[in-house]
């Protein structure tokens, strides 16, 4: 399974939407449901889905779906 593939079984569980599709320019905007709570299981289910921990900075600095995923590709290296 790829980062992507992965990043879209979290989403669709997390949302509980099996048609969520995902591109880096995807943002909360773009996602129903996806509120400052709904954020906050994201990172916590991302975090235990791929084995890591973001930092406070990187939550802040991720502007959509593509900063989460070079974000976590540099962790899984």
């Amino acid at each position: 399974m790829t980062i992507n593939d992965q990043l879209i079984k979290v989403f669709r569980e997390v949302f509980g939407d099996d048609s969520i599709t995902l591109n880096p320019q995807t943002t909360a905007n773009d996602i129903d449901g996806w509120d400052s709570l709904s954020h906050i299981n994201l990172i916590i289910a991302l975090e235990i889905a791929f084995g890591i921990e973001f930092t406070q900075e990187e939550i802040r600095s991720f502007k959509n779906v593509g900063d989460m995923q070079v974000c976590i590709e540099k962790k899984l290296k």
